[in-house]
């Protein structure tokens, strides 16, 4: 299966595609640099030099790439906030809705009065679902709740939109619009890093977050290895 995978910090530096082929495509929106390995194409969506902060990643240029090179199934696995107590650091969800309110969406249609209608196709989760249990529950049909960053939500920004969704994020409404203008299938995996700011008392800083991010990164590896056999 034709797959291409879009993904952060976490999973590139994963020994896993330590050995897959580095390429580099230029599209309209400039340079992207891609890892590859027989059906399967991996973008770092933060690059692969200097990591890029969520509100300056080159989203056109990383979804152009990829509709560029074949691809019409995307995966995105993304690093998420819980907004709800009863989805704790450590678990797996899908998202097949999404605000993105605090911003403006990403989009091809600069210079044409058109626009994409929004959405996540998700035609892969339900296979995944299916085949990643019972080593992996993922829990579909979430909303998420995106924010421009860098810088984390205040409590105060949580406690709004506490009722507005499932999860916070900084990068997966962009990348959804976009691949819908394309025709596009994106797919939606996150993990849950941590409990949004102010939840269950807790206070993130960006120190703290990558410390969690660096803690299921095991878990992480083993939740690639299985989709690659699976969608392989």
């Amino acid at each position: 299966m034709k797959v291409a995978f879009i993904s952060g910090t976490s999973i590139v530096n994963s020994d896993l595609f330590s050995a897959w082929e580095v390429k580099t495509t230029t599209t309209p929106y400039g340079q992207v640099t891609y890892k590859t390995k027989g059906d399967f194409v991996l973008i770092n969506r933060h690059g692969y030099a200097f990591p890029l902060p969520p509100h300056s990643i080159n989203y056109r240029a990383n979804i152009r790439a990829l509709a560029d090179l074949g691809f019409k199934d995307i995966l995105s696995l993304n690093s998420v906030g819980s907004l709800k107590r009863d989805l704790p650091p450590g678990t797996f969800v899908s998202c097949s809705d999404y605000v993105g309110l605090q911003q403006g969406p990403m989009t091809f249609f600069d210079q044409e009065l058109k626009g994409g209608a929004p959405g996540i196709a998700n035609n892969l989760i339900p296979l995944l679902i299916e085949k990643l249990a019972p080593e992996f529950k993922i829990h579909p049909g979430k909303v998420y709740v995106q924010f421009r960053g860098p810088r984390f939500e205040t409590k105060a920004e949580i406690r709004i939109v506490q009722s507005w969704g499932d999860v916070v994020g900084m990068t997966a409404a962009h990348e959804a619009d976009l691949c819908s203008e394309l025709g596009l299938r994106y797919n939606s995996l996150a993990l849950i890093d941590n409990y949004a700011n102010g939840l269950e008392g807790t206070e993130i800083d960006f120190a703290k977050f990558k410390d969690l991010v660096k803690d299921n990164q095991a878990k992480v590896n083993r939740l690639f290895t299985r989709i690659l056999e699976i969608l392989g």
